[in-house]
């Protein structure tokens, strides 16, 4: 339907162009004199010019896109280039070139700056470049590239889209953690283990970045060498230490200070040679295993920087679903924005079966501790659960508790 209105459109313009020529041509002919033909001869070029832009070969343009990187964290900036070339000499009057980007970068409001004006003239090759900065975590894709010109008069207009896919993943923002593993959590305080994660030296399994704390002798040198960073051996875990991360899916307003802290505990955690799992429950329930090693990392990263908060029950109710947590010998941990008495209960539940159960309250920069959230960390202290209030910004308080101790 858009398709056949579009010519129709096309077809009314150049029949109102073919009007005026002779409406100009016929003013001259029956008034005559020097106004009436100054009048036709100046409309004729541009009458002319709309003629022959009608048969221009506007669709034979090709067009190639290309991108700094195709993966990024939140908040980085994306550098785009487009290049067009035409083979045909025709001079355009102006060219609207636009990068149809999708819905979720119109609404951080960026659709301006893959917009422009460019004036090509008589020339083949055109080229533009725009920055896209603070972008917001999500797979985007740029499916095509927009064009359109016209005539000076606004008569005749040709517009095509040129399919160019490119695609791009923009990770979640993280801070750099020290993980330090929980204990017991008893009421009148809370301790740390102070053990390290223990590994099997004698069986390498894999290599991993420097971390404070590695002896001297898990130095990788070959792999150093290659990646111009420091890297360590990875061993085989003698004692288990295994993390399983929830993360509250509901919709909320600090859902993106939940995914970025979300991504830095998982990140800290398997950084220091512990393995991790991960659960969510968004339009789609999704659960990783508990592995670790870069490639956890890597899909874990993905995961999250597709998720969006569209949960359509609440986080108690996901926890009391997930019965198999019970079975398991982890830590739980539980990322949420709200601290409610149905989620301490089902949380509660796990607690006495299984040990050491944390909640990350995440709140907003500027937020404070209401009267019912203190309330409820003290009733989940004598339930034996940990409750960490993490303000956005200062993900580094998670730990804090256990380095005190």
């Amino acid at each position: 339907m858009k398709q056949s209105l579009k010519v129709l459109k096309g077809v009314w313009k150049l029949v109102v162009l073919f009007f005026l020529i002779i409406l100009t041509f016929s003013y001259a002919m029956f008034q005559g004199g020097f106004v009436s033909w100054f009048l036709f001869y100046s409309f004729l070029p541009f009458a002319l010019y709309g003629l022959f832009l009608v048969f221009y070969p506007f669709q034979r343009i090709e067009a190639v896109r290309s991108l700094s990187k195709h993966e990024f964290n939140a908040g980085e900036q994306l550098k785009v280039s487009i290049e067009l070339e035409r083979s045909i000499q025709f001079p355009l009057f102006f060219l609207v070139v636009e990068d149809c980007i999708d819905e979720k970068l119109n609404q951080f409001g960026m659709v301006n700056k893959s917009k422009t004006l460019m004036f090509p003239g008589f020339q083949k090759k055109l080229s533009y470049e725009y920055v896209l900065e603070s972008l917001p975590r999500g797979e985007h894709i740029i499916p095509a590239i927009r064009l359109k010109t016209g005539d000076p008069l606004g008569l005749i207009e040709k517009e095509i889209i040129v399919k160019t896919e490119a695609r791009f993943v923009v990770y979640p923002s993280y801070e750099e953690l020290i993980y330090k593993p929980f204990e017991n959590h008893y009421d009148q305080g809370m301790t740390a283990s102070r053990e390290r994660v223990q590994r099997d030296t004698s069986m390498a399994i894999g290599i991993r970045e420097y971390q404070p704390g590695d002896r001297f002798s898990w130095i990788n040198w070959k792999a150093t060498a290659k990646r111009n960073d420091i890297m360590t051996k990875e061993f085989e875990q003698r004692q288990s230490h295994d993390v399983y991360i929830m993360m509250d899916c509901s919709p909320h307003r600090s859902f993106e200070a939940i995914v970025s802290f979300s991504a830095s505990i998982m990140r800290a955690i398997l950084r220091k040679g512990a393995q991790v799992g991960f659960l969510t429950s968004s339009a789609d329930r999704a659960a990783f295993p508990i592995r670790g090693g870069e490639t956890q990392q890597q899909q874990l990263f993905y995961h999250l920087a597709k998720l969006r908060d569209e949960s359509a029950v609440s986080f108690d109710r996901v926890l009391e679903t997930e019965k198999f947590l019970a079975q398991q010998n982890f830590n739980l941990m539980l990322v949420t924005g709200e601290l409610t008495k149905a989620l301490i209960e089902k949380a509660g539940y796990f607690s006495s079966r299984k040990g050491i159960v944390t909640i990350f309250l995440i709140k907003g920069k500027n937020d404070s501790s209401t009267e019912l959230e203190l309330a409820l960390k003290s009733e989940s202290s004598a339930r034996g659960i940990r409750v960490v209030m993490i303000h956005d910004g200062n993900f580094s308080e998670a730990f804090s508790e256990v380095r005190k101790a």
